[in-house]
C-alpha cells in the first residue's frame, strides 16, 4: 500500500503581515472594472488594470467563473420582551440548497448573535411587507459551532424570496458598516445564478459584461462552476499550524460541459477566485478517485476532505486532459449530467496545481488559509508582491483591487 504524504507542518506566523486599516476597501470602486491589477509573470511584478485583460492573457485561455449568488443571510427579529436577536444563516441543516424554493418551511444551520437571550424555545418573529406576514424563527438544536433554526412565514412566497425581503446583504466583518442599497448590486458578480452563498466570490466582482465581451472578442473562452462560499472563509486560523485547523466545508457542483472544457488540452484554464480555484483542483482528485475505482459513485455527494489528495499522491499522476476526459466519460456512460458534493481541499505550500495555469484574485488577510494558497502559487515571494501592492496603494480584501498569479503546470 502506497504510503500517504504526511500533512504539512506549515506555521501560520509566518504568514502575518501588517495591514493598516486604511487600507482595507470600504466599498467598491465605482467602475467594476476600474479596479487595479497586479500582474506576476515570469517572477516580475506589472502594474495593470482589471480592464484590460484582453491583452493580458493568452488567445488560449479559459476563464472560469463562480456563478454563485449571495443571499441576504443576515436577518434580525423581535423578542415578545422587544428585544433583538441577529440570525446568520450558514447552510441548509440537510445540505440541500433547493430548500429556498420552499414555500412554507426550512431549517438552516445559523450563526446566532444574542443567544444567551433567547430562552425557553421562544418563537421569534420579524413583519415581513404591510400586509402584517410574518417570518418566524424556533431553534431546534445546538451543534459545535452553530445553532439549528427553523424558520416558517405565512406568505405563499418562497424561501429565497422571503430573506430577500427580510434580510441583509453580509458583507465581511471587516468591512464596518452596514450593507446598503448599493451593496445588493455591487456585492454580486453580474453572472451570479444560484443562490446559496453568505459570501461573495470577490475576483469575480471585478467583471463587466463589457469587459467579458471584450475577452470574448479576443477568442478568450469562459465556463461556470458553483461553488457556495460559507461564513468559513472568514474564519481566523487561530492554531499555531495549519495541521491543526479545521477547513470549513462547501457546497460545489459542476455540470458536463464545464469538464469537457476542463478535459481540452489546448486551453489554458485561468482561474477567477480562490473558491473556482478550490472547486477545480477538488474535481481533479475526483476525477483521479473515479480513475482508480470503476465502482465509484459519481451520482451521488462527492466529498474531498482537507487533507485527502495527500493520500493520492503517487509519482506519477494523470494530467488534467486525460484526467477530466476520463471523467467525462464516465458521466457519458452513466448518463450524468452533474457532478456535486463538498470540499473542505486546504491548499498550501507544497502544494501541487493540476488544473490552474493562472489565478486572478483579490489581496487577502493576513494569517488566512487563503493567503496560503497565495504562498503555494508564489513561495515566498507573495511577501515582496504584497508590500509592493501596500506601497503602491493597491485596495485590499473583498472590495479591493486584485492580482493575476501565472501558475507553472506540472501534472
Amino acid at each position: 500500500m502506497k504510503k500517504a504524504t504526511p500533512i504539512p507542518h506549515i506555521e501560520m506566523a509566518a504568514f502575518q503581515y501588517d495591514l493598516p486599516s486604511d487600507r482595507i476597501a470600504m466599498a467598491p470602486e465605482a467602475e467594476r472594472d476600474a479596479s487595479r491589477l497586479l500582474l506576476r509573470k515570469n517572477n516580475e511584478l506589472v502594474h495593470e488594470w482589471y480592464k484590460n485583460l484582453p491583452k493580458l492573457l493568452p488567445a488560449n485561455a479559459h476563464l472560469v467563473f463562480n456563478n454563485t449568488r449571495v443571499i441576504a443571510a443576515r436577518m434580525k427579529f423581535r423578542k415578545s420582551t422587544g428585544g433583538e436577536i441577529e440570525i446568520f444563516l450558514l447552510e441548509p441543516a440537510d445540505g440541500n440548497y433547493a430548500c429556498l424554493h420552499h414555500t412554507e418551511s426550512t431549517t438552516w444551520k445559523c450563526l446566532v448573535g444574542g443567544a444567551k437571550k433567547w430562552k425557553n424555545s421562544e418563537i421569534l418573529n420579524t413583519v415581513l411587507d404591510q400586509e402584517n406576514n410574518m417570518l418566524y424563527a424556533k431553534c431546534v438544536g445546538k451543534q459545535d459551532d452553530s445553532f439549528l433554526i427553523n424558520f416558517s412565514w405565512n406568505s405563499e412566497k418562497n424561501f429565497e424570496s422571503i430573506i430577500s425581503t427580510a434580510g441583509m446583504i453580509p458583507l465581511p466583518p471587516y468591512i464596518k458598516r452596514e450593507a446598503n442599497a448599493e451593496d445588493k448590486e455591487r456585492y454580486q458578480t453580474v453572472f451570479a445564478a444560484l443562490e446559496g452563498s453568505v459570501a461573495a466570490p470577490t475576483a469575480g466582482l471585478h467583471f463587466t459584461e463589457s469587459l467579458i465581451n471584450a475577452l470574448s472578442e479576443q477568442k478568450i473562452s469562459h465556463g461556470f462552476v458553483t461553488l457556495h462560499v460559507g461564513a468559513g472563509t472568514f474564519k481566523p486560523v487561530t492554531a499555531a499550524v495549519i495541521s491543526d485547523h479545521s477547513m470549513h466545508e462547501e457546497f460545489f457542483q459542476a455540470d458536463i460541459g464545464l469538464i469537457s472544457q476542463l478535459a481540452d488540452a489546448e486551453k489554458k484554464i485561468i482561474v477567477v477566485g480562490t473558491t473556482s480555484l478550490r472547486t477545480l483542483e477538488s474535481l481533479y482528485w475526483i476525477a483521479v478517485k473515479a480513475m482508480e475505482n470503476e465502482h465509484h459513485d459519481l451520482s451521488s455527494h462527492q466529498h474531498i476532505g482537507q487533507w485527502e489528495h495527500l493520500d493520492m499522491y503517487k509519482e506519477k499522476l494523470p494530467s488534467r486532459h486525460i484526467a477530466f476526459n476520463a471523467l467525462k466519460e464516465k458521466m457519458l456512460v452513466k448518463n450524468i449530467s452533474m457532478v456535486q458534493g463538498y470540499t473542505g481541499i486546504c491548499i498550501a505550500p507544497g502544494y501541487s496545481f493540476k488544473v490552474a495555469t493562472a489565478l486572478i484574485t483579490n489581496f487577502h488577510q493576513p494569517q488566512s488559509t487563503l493567503l496560503l494558497i497565495i504562498a503555494a502559487i508564489m513561495g515566498d515571494e507573495w511577501r515582496s508582491m504584497y508590500a509592493a501592492a501596500l506601497e503602491e496603494g493597491y485596495r485590499f480584501l473583498s472590495y479591493g483591487d486584485g492580482s493575476l498569479l501565472f501558475i507553472e503546470e506540472t501534472a
